[in-house]
């Protein structure tokens, strides 16, 4: 397949995980207003927190991920269909053997914590043990199915992506009904109703794949070889893993403990907000990915250089153009969508959207790095920068810091991080660190100081207290965005394509 097909294909299978992103924030943020109204702070906060518990195993989870959607994506690259089918029957056996040791350590250790650590009000106790047990399956089912959504993405099946989300929004815009109706507790209903959501949709998932892709037959198999390459690959990666689940749901703990619900409904909140946003980027990646393992393994690290810059700088500029105006009217867009805002909900959602776009910086360096399969060196040193989120965020706040704290760390570790992933890579793949800094992360600073000014001076210069400032902050946030990536953010060359592109539309338009 050519650069011009592969590029191709990138951009209509990013086309089609948009609209699944769209579809699926329009409801979604309908729904949030929905729930949290319906619950209230407290119970919003309490399920977002006890199921942070069960997600505090997905270290094992997160790490066979990686492992199963590297190795089918670099066969595909290889086009070493046997091996495929080895990969994936080795893939299932590892995840239904997990699946069952973390059901065991959840019921033995999470039940424990929950009912003897956590800051929850007694009265409810048991309705946070109905949110647990819902959590705990659905972590299961996930986990289960993991291989075949692995399948999937490294087949780079968008459109069924698309097509299954409509369903799930659809089952979950009819949960928001049925909570209201229902007589039973809200939050113990709500749990068990997304349980189901999730059992349907995971059944959906793994029927496509059984269908359509030959290598997704299961069979009993241990192949010594293959379990020793997985099982060292997905061993190093827990620790990158293990340290994303510190920074999220420990965190969250740690908040909860400090704080209580109330202040884990604010993070959920902004978690919500921050999820709705980066899906642009999410989806983005998502399509890119797969062609970034695929040059890797087929020996064209030129253009694997290519992809992993423009990527970047695409992804950044998307998350910019969406992230500067929330950002400035953080609080405005906070009292037109929800009834109740919690306390530390807008600081932490300002927050949380620097972090993602400090984040994003290193998006595809992460995935070139997977791609090689060597990432011992890497996951030591990344993963145990990562790791001190946790501990510094505890010695903060045990001194008495406020909540937001925890994502200030965050960002400087994360900028730590970058840096440390742009040395190492200089090793494994032959990175060049002057230019990474130059075309991508320099340029992304420029960019991102000159688009803020206009519509900080619109913020300051009119009163709040209505739509009138805030449109007119959305107006100039887009326009000077745009304006600053047009003249700034983007190469001769790539301005010329763009001239060319509506020179080709104006002349169709024409005729």
């Amino acid at each position: 397949m050519t650069q011009k097909e592969n590029n191709k294909r990138i951009a209509k299978n990013t086309l089609l995980l948009y609209f699944r992103m769209l579809l699926t924030i329009a409801i979604s943020l309908y729904t949030s207003r929905i729930v949290l109204s319906t619950l209230g702070v407290e119970d919003f906060g309490i399920y977002h927190v006890v199921g942070g518990i069960v997600a505090m195993f997905s270290l094992l989870s997160g790490s066979l991920s990686a492992a199963v959607g590297r190795f089918l994506t670099f066969e595909l690259g290889k086009e070493n269909f046997e091996r495929l089918k080895l990969i994936f029957s080795t893939a299932i056996t590892i995840h239904i053997g997990m699946a069952f040791i973390i059901l065991i350590l959840a019921e033995l250790i999470g039940v424990w914590f929950l009912n003897t650590q956590m800051n929850i009000p007694s009265d409810r106790m048991t309705a946070a043990n109905w949110v647990l047990q819902s959590a705990i399956i659905v972590f299961m089912i996930n986990l289960i199915s993991v291989p075949y959504n692995a399948a999937i993405i490294a087949h780079e099946r968008m459109k069924f992506f698309a097509y299954v989300s409509i369903i799930e929004v659809s089952l979950k815009l009819l949960i928001v009904f049925l909570l209201v109706i229902f007589p039973y507790d809200k939050l113990s209903t709500y749990a068990v109703l997304m349980l189901a959501v999730s059992l349907i949709i995971r059944l959906i998932y793994t029927s496509y794949c059984k269908k359509h892709f030959a290598e997704c037959r299961h069979q009993l198999t241990f192949d010594k070889a293959l379990l020793k390459e997985m099982g060292s690959f997905t061993g190093w990666n827990m620790i990158g893993s293990g340290s994303t689940v510190l920074m999220n749901q420990g965190i969250n703990i740690l908040l909860n403990i400090f704080f209580g619900p109330a202040v884990n409904a604010a993070r959920g909140i902004a978690s919500q907000v921050n999820y709705a946003i980066n899906s642009f980027v999410t989806n983005f990646m998502t399509a890119l990915n797969p062609q970034i393992t695929k040059t890797y393994a087929s020996g064209d690290h030129e253009y694997m250089f290519t992809l992993i810059q423009q990527g970047t700088r695409l992804s950044f500029y998307m998350l910019l153009l969406l992230c500067l105006p929330v950002i400035i009217e953080t609080e405005a867009i906070l009292n037109f969508w929800l009834t109740t805002v919690p306390e530390h909900t807008v600081n932490f959602i300002r927050l949380i959207l620097i972090f993602t776009m400090s984040e994003v910086l290193s998006k595809t360096l992460i995935t070139a790095m997977l791609a090689t399969g060597k990432i011992k060196k890497y996951q030591i040193l990344v993963g145990g920068l990562q790791m001190m989120n946790f501990p510094l965020s505890y010695l903060f706040l045990e001194y008495g810091f406020f909540p937001e704290i925890t994502l200030i760390i965050a960002i400087m570790i994360s900028q730590l991080c970058l840096v440390t992933r742009l040395w190492l890579l200089r090793e494994m793949i032959g990175i060049s660190i002057k230019s990474y800094l130059t075309v991508v992360y320099g340029n992304a600073l420029i960019v991102t100081l000159l688009a803020i000014i206009p519509p900080s001076i619109i913020y300051f210069e009119i009163e709040s207290g209505g739509m009138t400032r805030f449109l007119l902050v959305c107006i100039g946030s887009i326009i000077s965005t745009l304006t600053v990536i047009f003249f700034f953010g983007m190469s001769s060359r790539e301005r010329q394509l763009i001239f060319d592109k509506l020179l080709i539309l104006k002349n169709k338009i024409s005729w």
